[in-house]
């Protein structure tokens, strides 16, 4: 699974006001590249799906031709619109034959409403979970792959009770609140508040340009040119999100962070950060 921070949010209502130009750039030197060496290099049958996108139609010929300028060609767009979408036999044949899925950005409740107890998400649950199959998402397709997701909060107004909206995500990877854009946009508040009031989850803020690459279902590898911040919040002294009416802001001691950069891992089971793949293979010798 590769979880990346976005580069526009293309769709999304929460934050309406940015208006950072499209770059994919980052995806063609990096991400994007390192996605198809996690499938089977340019052999790999990729499909896209823009489900979260207001605009599918550009955002999944964006991802097509992002794909063939790294001789990648066998990559095909699926445009699930809703949940009578999701029943068509065609979509369901192609996941079956594909090495991966990519989710595109936009609005993570789209994703969850639409695929949620649908057979083609237990199609894709179940390759993941039992084949060398490789789920990818942006921004809202990030968000969406953990079991607990935020889909609503406005960064300045994030440290007050009630204003961090959290649902149920598609649970790809479990005990995990993932959030986007993190950095630029800061969303420190609304990810510590989402972790203060699930503390059981490990929170993981994902810098544009960024991203992790999970394995082993735990294992988390920073890729990218940005930062990824971890939100540990089994250690919490104090929190008084549960004793606060809404709109209260709240407080929280003892909250553990780390700040992680290309090539960094940490493990969400153990809670510990490693600087290098070597240190991790020593941890695990």
């Amino acid at each position: 699974m590769i979880s990346i921070g976005g580069n526009v949010d293309k769709g999304t209502t929460a934050e309406p006001s940015y208006n950072t130009p499209s770059n994919l750039a980052f995806f063609e030197d990096g991400i994007l590249k390192r996605i198809l060496s996690e499938m089977k290099g340019t052999d790999s049958h990729v499909e896209v799906i823009t489900t979260a996108s207001e605009i599918p139609e550009e955002v999944g010929n964006n991802y097509v031709e992002a794909f063939k300028r790294l001789g990648c060609n066998n990559v095909d767009v699926i445009h699930i619109r809703n949940r009578e979408d999701t029943q068509i036999p065609e979509y369901y044949e192609r996941i079956e034959k594909a090495d991966g899925v990519m989710f595109t950005g936009g609005n993570q409740m789209r994703l969850t409403t639409i695929f949620g107890g649908t057979d083609i998400f237990k199609l894709i649950q179940q390759r993941y979970e039992n084949e060398h199959f490789i789920i990818a998402g942006t921004s809202a397709g990030a968000m969406a792959m953990s079991n607990t997701m935020i889909y609503e909060g406005q960064s300045d107004e994030s440290f007050l009770k009630g204003k961090v909206k959290i649902t149920t995500g598609l649970a790809f990877m479990k005990d995990v609140i993932i959030d986007s854009h993190f950095v630029k946009r800061g969303r420190f508040g609304r990810l510590a508040q989402a972790v203060s009031a699930n503390p059981g989850c490990i929170g993981i803020g994902l810098g544009e340009d960024t991203g992790v690459l999970v394995k082993h279902g735990s294992e988390l590898e920073a890729i990218g040119s940005g930062l990824v911040i971890i939100f540990d919040g089994h250690s919490i002294r104090h929190s008084n999100i549960a004793d606060i009416s809404d709109g209260q802001p709240i407080s929280i001691e003892h909250l553990v962070v780390h700040v992680m950069a290309k090539g960094n891992h940490y493990n969400v089971k153990s809670r510990k950060f490693y600087a290098g793949r070597e240190a991790v293979e020593a941890a695990n010798a």
